[in-house]
Order: C-alpha cells, then structure tokens, then sequence
C-alpha cells in the first residue's frame, strides 16, 4: 500500500534522454487481479497520477487498463500525431503534393474570398 501512495520506484526515478520518467511495467506492483481492484479502487483511484496505467486482469488474462486521465491524453495525442505524420509521408510517397507556389495562391485565393 505504502508503495503505491507514497513511495516512488527505481523504474520511475530513472529519465529517458528528455526528462520524462521511464515508465516500465513492473509486473509484480502493476497487474493485478480484478477482485484486488475491487478491494483497493479508492487507494488505486488516488494514486493514479503519481504511477504507471495498471493492467487488470480476469481469470488471469488482461481484461482492461486502468491509466490517469493525463496518461490517457498523452497517449491520445501522440497517436494523432503519429498518424498524421504517416499520413503525410504516405502522400509524399504517392505524389500527392502540391508545389510552394501553388500552395501560396491557394491560401491567398481562399483568405481573399474570407475576407470580403
């Protein structure tokens, strides 16, 4: 109990190269059997913010993931970003691209019209 509230663990004290904590599974403090959520979803509920997405499981087999809704946004955008960045590489790859000059025009065509 103390661990999860209070204290922090080895995994999270560590960086990565910009400043974030390594988040890795620890699987001995975050999987945990659904009828332990059950007895402690308060206590997990508060914590959190200070620890990494806890992966329930159901009959032994991971049934949900029960993350912060700051984790959940993070993960949420770098998954739009990520995919927007493929998406663009694969119009690149398949010749859909306009010039600079052309883009130019269509950007002063479509504000000129806005603008009157």
């Amino acid at each position: 109990m103390s661990k999860l509230m209070y204290g922090s663990r080895a995994s999270e004290t560590r960086t990565s190269g910009y400043g974030t904590p390594n988040r890795e599974i620890q699987v001995s403090e975050d999987i945990i059997p659904i009828a332990q959520l059950k007895a402690r979803l308060s206590e997990i509920i508060r914590s959190l913010d200070d620890r990494r997405p806890v992966i329930v499981t159901l009959n032994g087999q991971a049934a949900a993931v029960v993350m912060s809704p700051r984790t959940y946004d993070r993960l949420s955008n770098t998954a739009r970003v990520t995919a927007a960045i493929h998406e663009g590489l694969a119009d690149g790859e398949a010749g859909r691209v306009i010039s600079d000059d052309d883009l130019r025009r269509k950007m002063q065509r479509r504000y000129r019209a806005k603008a009157k």
